[in-house]
């Protein structure tokens, strides 16, 4: 096995024609000297591939291929090798494949290109007609084909990993979309060994968050007070994931919350919590029904403005919501420079963040020592922190756990049809963040859809882990 993987545990010749050669001791001395010129040129690339992936250099190497790589590619120290990854959403399925290095002096991986693809909605919802899940499956690999060279698709391994969408749906119901994916999978030309197609625990889905953003980082390896916090929050749950560099955290953590792992050269305890029905789209679905009958699908929400009427679906059903119509619900504006006074719909912040508060109590472990540690915080963080303005689609951004908390209260007091359930959203993160994992207001979250021009996703982590644990 690999050493860095991710894993639990704890050219002369005669003289041309038309040379003068007085002498072959001349000539035979300037090839001796070329040839030696080629040896140690080739001696001092070894070397210093070979330190680079073990670490050893006086400089910092980067998780990504550079000049180095490509010489020692072309000198056959190294040979380029892939990986095509599924994630099978809850409320999306993505495809992402990646091209490494491989190092044939130990199996070391330096990260050189990807592709990534989405189409929605996510596996589970093909849940009455699962054969029916096949057509996004068979175009997102055709789109792997293309990215990855023909010579090299049979022995490219393929993975699909199915999250909490199908975690949440009774098991007869999710192995009958397994069963599509397995033959999508086995019908794509790609490598696809027995145990290719499966659910994925709520653990390594944390694990591998965390060792993507961390390896594009280069905060790898070295004291794990280095590394960043990963929050992964998707649609039907949660992760919460770091390196623990105080003795407490690791005295303090629920039972099987710390898991022993082995990431390039280096081995930390890492603590990892998921959260399954803590994800947003789940919470939202929590939030909006808690009280009603199981069957009923006309919602009235305090989360909800008042001139609000959408409908909106989930794990199959579809619900008509609505907002809460009482005088709190309204908001009177007084008229300035000759304009009448008037009254504006708003949702009472402070109410719906209360039901989010105890909606989470009891559910989300909060380890102190999160207070004090660099956080990235993925997937709907940032699409919400997004679609919020306060952070750049493109390049993200840095926030304050207060500044989400003060776009969520102006998002409950702005009546917006086209989003009809923002304040809801955005009332829960601050939520979960603040009351939930007790960050302060002043805490500040690092907002990233991509590091280095890679997605920051658990796919890459996964893609890592299959390379370098199988031979």
């Amino acid at each position: 096995m690999a050493s860095n993987n991710v894993r639990k545990r704890r050219n002369g010749g005669p003289s041309s024609p038309g040379r003068a050669v007085v002498s072959g001791r001349p000539s035979s001395a300037l090839n001796m000297v070329k040839n030696l010129t080629i040896f140690l040129t080739v001696v001092l690339l070894f070397v210093l591939v070979s330190l680079s992936y073990n670490n050893t250099l006086p400089w910092r190497m980067s998780h990504g291929t550079n000049m180095l790589d490509a010489l020692a590619t072309q000198l056959g120290m190294q040979e380029e090798v892939h990986a095509v990854v599924i994630d099978a959403g809850s409320t999306g399925t993505r495809v992402l494949a990646f091209t490494f290095h491989k190092s044939k002096i130990d199996g070391s991986l330096k990260l050189d290109k990807e592709m990534f693809k989405e189409l929605k909605p996510g596996l589970s919802s093909y849940v009455k007609d699962p054969e029916a899940a096949g057509a996004p499956l068979r175009e997102l690999l055709a789109a792997a084909r293309q990215f990855v060279p023909a010579a090299d698709v049979a022995h490219t391994p393929l993975i699909l990993r199915a999250t909490a969408g199908l975690r949440l749906l009774p098991e007869q119901r999710a192995e009958a979309l397994l069963q599509t994916a397995r033959a999508e999978a086995a019908r794509s030309g790609f490598l696809v060994r027995p145990d290719a197609v499966a659910i994925m625990s709520g653990t390594d889905e944390g694990l591998f968050s965390w060792f993507t953003v961390n390896f594009l980082l280069d905060r790898l390896g070295g004291d794990p007070g280095r590394s960043v916090a990963v929050f992964d929050l998707g649609g039907g749950s949660t992760q919460v994931t770091f390196a623990p560099a105080e003795a407490g955290t690791v005295q303090h953590a629920p039972a099987g919350s710390i898991v022993d792992v082995s990431a390039m050269k280096a081995d930390v305890g890492v603590y990892t919590q998921s959260y399954l029905g803590v994800g947003l789209m789940a919470a939202r679905h929590s939030l909006l029904t808690a009280g009603l009958p199981r069957e009923q699908r006309s919602v009235v929400s305090d989360c909800v403005n008042p001139i609000v009427a959408t409908t909106w679906s989930y794990a199959g059903k579809t619900y008509n919501i609505s907002g809460v119509e009482t005088k709190k619900n309204y908001k009177f504006v007084k008229g300035i420079s000759g304009l009448l006074d008037k009254t504006e719909p708003i949702v009472d912040f402070v109410q719906c963040y209360q039901s989010a508060v105890r909606f989470l109590s009891g559910q989300v472990h909060a380890p102190e020592e999160l207070r004090n540690r660099e956080v990235y915080a993925i997937s709907y963080y940032f699409d919400r922190a997004t679609e919020a303005g306060l952070i750049d689609p493109f390049d993200g951004g840095v926030v304050t756990v207060e500044q989400l908390m003060r776009a969520a209260r102006h998002v409950c007091e702005t009546a917006n049809v086209e989003q009809p359930l923002a304040c809801l959203d955005l009332a829960y993160i601050a939520a979960l963040l603040h009351a939930g994992l007790g960050l302060p207001g002043d805490h500040r979250l690092q907002l990233h859809k991509k590091i280095d021009d890679h997605e920051t996703s658990w796919a890459l982590g996964a893609a890592f882990h299959t390379l370098t644990n199988r031979s």
